[in-house]
């Protein structure tokens, strides 16, 4: 019942650790433990039985009446086994487990038998306690009628026993089912925080998918309406409309390719190849697509990119692809410029695009770019601020502190 207790509250493994079992020991030990609770559970049961058999133990098992002793016979063995074997099912059929244990106890009681099957009593009352999961009220009730009508069997076969001893022993049996529905609490509890702490990474990991889908394709879909609305302008320039449709290829073949690697991504089969991550030292190939939809980006850059590690260059790059996909929504043909500061201690970025003016169809947003930005940039300890400027633009600035590698 120990081991069982422990199991049920999830200490087992910490506990069993700890002890010198040395690697045999312990690898017998994993064995048994990947067997079936049936098994292990039918192990002690066989256990308890053999050790009903001894005869110096037949004085330390559990009494009640304290009837005269009777020597022991054929119906003395079957109740015995009756409170011993059972025990196998008293995880999986914990309510017919305890009523046999009962009745055979009831049996030892009131025949005077003398032996250590009692405390297969016990065994059962703490198992039917934490593992029945329906009518429980009713079987406690069950159970407390059955002692009482025990008590009362006993009282009129001549036992000498007082009601306050029934009372006591009342008491102390009542302590089994006491620790049994703790451990049971406690293993609802631990279903529950375990259940919880799931949904909220099931939460987690939908946030940065959503993060992750708005930033690889609203970029790539932006640039490609922007450029798609300018065509219809250029049908008299046969030149520049081949251009401005070979550019919506390309634009929308890059989002194809890069919503097949994140979706890849999400294969549980799939280790995510973290060098094909963007990084910083992407920015330029980020700004002069950009400037093939028709932005006018112009590229400040100080320092040296790389080192932060693969999680800030991530976070970097999406604040520039975030702000540049802004600014062909919001401000499209207005000069921008994308300010990037390498120091060894972080990066600093800063994207300004001039005032725009409202689209004949703008693009919508859903808003969540600049959160999402936040977010990503906050878990590494830096700060994103967002809103227009003195000049009536608009400017994104962020600063990613260096860190250990990610």
């Amino acid at each position: 019942m120990t081991e069982d207790i422990a199991h049920d509250r999830g200490g087992y493994a910490a506990v069993v650790s700890r002890l010198p079992l040395g690697r045999r020991g312990a690898a017998a030990l994993a064995w048994w433990r990947a067997r079936s609770v049936v098994l292990r559970d039918g192990a002690f049961g066989l256990l308890l039985a053999l050790l009903a058999f001894v005869p110096q133990l037949a004085g330390a098992g559990t009494r009640l009446g304290e009837l005269p002793h009777r020597p022991l016979d054929a119906l003395a063995v079957v109740a015995m086994l009756a409170q011993t074997l059972p025990l196998a099912g008293r995880r999986r059929l914990p309510a017919a487990c305890f009523a046999l244990a009962a009745a055979g106890f009831a049996v030892q009681e009131l025949r005077g038998y003398a032996t250590f099957a009692g405390a297969g009593l016990l065994v059962a009352l703490y198992s039917v306690a934490a593992h029945q999961e329906r009518f429980r009220a009713w079987v406690a009730a069950g159970a407390v009628a059955a002692y009482a009508g025990l008590a009362a069997a006993l009282h009129a076969a001549g036992s000498a026993a007082r009601p306050a001893d029934y009372t006591i022993f009342f008491l102390l049996v009542a302590g089994g089912w006491a620790m049994g529905a703790w451990v049971r609490r406690g293993r609802i509890a631990e279903g529950e925080r375990r259940r919880a702490t799931a949904a909220a990474a099931r939460a987690a990991e939908r946030a940065r998918i959503a993060r992750e889908l708005h930033d690889v394709i609203t970029h790539h879909v932006t640039a490609m309406v922007v450029q798609a609305d300018a065509a219809q302008f250029l049908a008299a320039r046969p030149e520049r409309l081949t251009a401005n449709l070979t550019a919506i290829s390309g634009t929308g073949r890059r989002a194809l390719g890069e919503l097949r690697d994140l979706l890849g991504v999400l294969d549980p089969d799939r280790v995510a190849p973290r060098g094909d991550l963007p990084a910083l030292a992407g920015i330029g190939d980020l700004v002069a697509r950009a400037r093939a939809a028709g932005q006018p980006v112009e590229l400040v850059e100080e320092g040296r990119p790389g080192g932060l590690g693969s999680g800030r260059e991530l976070a970097g790059y999406r604040v520039v692809q975030e702000a540049l996909t802004n600014a062909l929504k919001y401000a499209a043909g207005q000069p921008t410029v994308v300010r990037v500061a390498h120091r060894d201690d972080g990066v600093r970025i800063t994207v300004t695009s001039a005032p725009g003016t409202t689209p004949a169809r703008p693009v919508g947003g859903s808003g969540r770019g600049l959160d999402g930005l936040r977010d990503r940039v906050e878990v590494f300890g830096g700060s994103l601020d967002a809103g227009p400027d003195p000049a009536g633009g608009f400017t994104v600035t962020a600063r990613i502190p260096a860190g250990e590698l990610a």
